[in-house]
C-alpha cells in the first residue's frame, strides 16, 4: 500500500486558496512552459515535439517543464499554482483534473476551439473529449485514448503450444490460459499457491495484473453490473451487487485459488512490466502505457489481445489531454501549441514513440498509429476497444478514491482477505470521499 494522503491534503490546501490562480495571463514575452511526465521514450517524443512546432514557427519557444512522476507533477502543479507562477499548459489523465477543475484552475477552451482553423471537435473520438469536459465546457483537449489490453509473450505461447488469446475470449478462458501458461524452471505446468514453497514457485507467470479499481472497472461493467451507484454523481462503489462480487471474487481467486499472479513479495522485487520484459510473465494486462517500454524487447515476439469478456465487451477509457491554467501568462501562445500538438501532425509525432492511441480519428487509423514496422502487430485491438470504453466518475475526488481502494484491493489479492470484510471496508473508506467531491 502507497498511501499519498499528505499529496492529497496539499493539493486541497494550495488549490482551496488560490482558487482560479492570478492575474489575467493574457500575454507575456516568456517562453510557453508545458508540465509533463514520463518514461525517458516519451519524454524524448514531447521535445521532438517542441522542436517540430519551433521550427515550423521560427521565434516561438516552448519550455518542457519534466515531472518525474505523475505524484511530482500533480504536486509541482498545486504549489505552482499557490505560488502565482503555474505552467501555462499541462497535460493530465481524466481521472485526475478533476481536483483542479472543481477549483478553478482550468481555463476553458470553448471559445478558441470555435474560432479554431486547426481543431474541430468531429475529428476526435468523443469518449475523450467529453472525459475532460465540466460544468459544460471543454476544458482540456484529449491527445488520447486508449483501454487496458492483455499483452502476451507470444514467443513463449509457440513454445509451450498454448493457444494464443483472440477476439471474444472469456474470463474462464482467461483463467485456463493463465493456469496454462504458469510454469516451473524445466518449463512444466504447474499451480502454485501462496501455501507452497519457495521452490516450487513458478519461473514464469501466467498473468499480471494490477489490483486497482481501474483494473477491476471494466470486468464489473462487462458482468452487467455498475461501479458506482450513479455515474453522474456518485455516492458510493456498488460491489456489493452480484456483479461487482462476481468480478472481485474472480480477480482475487487468480492468486488465491489459481496461483497465476506473482505474489505481494515477488511484485515487490520485479514489477510486471519488467517481469514481462524480462520473459517471466506471459501476459499482462495494461494499457498503451506499457508499449514504449516494450518496444525495446529484443528477446522474444509480443503482442496485443482484447480484454476477455464476461457478457458482453466493455473497456476502462484511458486518456490525457492538454489543459491550460487560468494563472497562464502567455494564453495565446499557449494555444497556438496546444493547436499544433493536438491537430494531425502533433499526434502523429507522438504516435510515433507507440505511447498514445491517437485521439484525432484520421491519425489513430493511419500508419502512423497502425504500420507494422514496430510491435504491437494487432495494434487495431486499442481501436476496437474504443466504442466499448466507458469512462470513470468525474469526481474531484476520484484520486482519493483510488488511493483508498488499492491498499485494500491490495491486501484482498495477495493476503485473500474475506470478500464480505473487503467490500465493507471499501464502502466504508470511500463513502466519505465521494460526499466531499464535486462533479462536472
Amino acid at each position: 500500500m502507497r498511501p499519498k494522503a499528505l499529496l492529497a491534503l496539499l493539493l486541497s490546501a494550495v488549490l482551496f486558496v488560490t482558487g482560479c490562480g492570478s492575474g489575467s495571463g493574457s500575454s507575456s514575452d516568456g517562453p510557453v512552459r508545458l508540465l509533463v511526465f514520463g518514461a525517458p521514450e516519451e519524454l524524448a517524443a514531447y521535445r521532438t515535439l517542441v522542436e517540430a512546432y519551433e521550427k515550423a514557427r521560427p521565434g516561438t519557444d516552448v519550455q518542457l517543464v519534466e515531472a518525474s512522476d505523475r505524484k511530482d507533477l500533480l504536486a509541482r502543479l498545486a504549489t505552482s499554482v499557490a505560488g502565482g507562477a503555474p505552467p501555462d499548459l499541462f497535460l493530465m489523465n481524466y481521472r485526475f483534473y478533476g481536483q483542479f477543475a472543481a477549483k478553478n484552475v482550468i481555463e476553458p477552451l470553448d471559445d478558441r476551439i470555435a474560432a479554431s482553423q486547426a481543431v474541430d471537435p468531429a475529428d476526435y473520438y468523443p469518449v475523450a473529449m467529453d472525459a475532460f469536459k465540466w460544468g459544460g465546457k471543454q476544458l482540456c483537449l484529449p491527445q488520447n485514448v486508449s483501454s487496458l489490453a492483455v499483452y502476451y509473450n507470444r514467443t513463449l505461447f509457440q513454445k509451450y503450444g498454448v493457444p494464443e488469446p483472440k477476439a471474444g475470449w472469456t474470463w474462464n478462458d482467461l483463467v485456463g490460459t493463465a493456469t496454462a501458461m504458469t510454469r516451473d524452471a524445466r518449463g512444466a505446468a504447474i499451480r502454485a499457491t501462496e501455501s507452497e514453497g519457495a521452490a516450487q514457485r513458478p519461473a514464469v507467470h501466467g498473468l499480471g495484473v494490477e489490483p486497482s479499481i481501474i483494473r477491476l472497472a471494466p470486468f464489473v461493467w462487462s458482468s452487467g453490473g455498475q461501479l458506482v451507484d450513479d455515474p453522474d454523481r456518485p455516492t458510493r462503489l456498488t460491489l456489493d451487487t452480484p456483479a461487482g462480487r462476481e468480478a472481485l471474487k474472480n480477480l482475487v481467486d487468480l492468486r488465491q485459488a489459481y496461483g497465476v499472479v506473482p505474489t505481494d513479495e515477488e511484485v515487490e522485487a520485479e514489477d510486471d512490466e519488467s517481469r514481462f520484459a524480462n520473459g517471466r510473465l506471459a501476459m499482462l494486462m495494461s494499457s498503451r502505457r506499457a508499449t514504449t517500454t516494450f518496444r525495446s524487447i529484443t528477446g522474444f515476439e509480443w503482442d496485443v489481445a482484447p480484454l476477455p469478456i464476461y457478457k458482453e465487451q466493455v473497456g476502462v477509457l484511458h486518456s490525457d489531454a492538454y489543459c491550460m491554467t487560468r494563472g497562464a501568462k502567455n494564453k495565446e501562445a499557449a494555444w497556438k501549441f496546444l493547436e499544433f500538438a493536438i491537430a494531425e501532425e502533433g499526434q502523429r509525432i507522438i504516435a510515433a514513440t507507440g505511447r498514445t492511441v491517437p485521439s484525432h480519428i484520421a491519425v489513430s487509423q493511419s500508419p502512423a498509429f497502425l504500420g507494422p514496422a514496430q510491435p504491437p502487430r494487432s495494434a487495431k485491438v486499442f481501436l476496437d476497444a474504443i466504442p466499448t470504453v466507458r469512462a470513470l466518475p468525474t469526481v474531484s475526488t476520484w484520486p482519493e478514491i483510488e488511493d483508498a481502494t488499492s491498499g485494500i484491493l491490495e491486501n484482498a489479492l495477495y493476503r485473500g482477505d474475506r470478500l464480505d470484510d473487503v467490500i465493507r471496508e471499501l464502502d466504508q473508506q470511500t463513502r466519505p470521499l465521494f460526499a466531499r467531491g464535486e462533479h462536472g
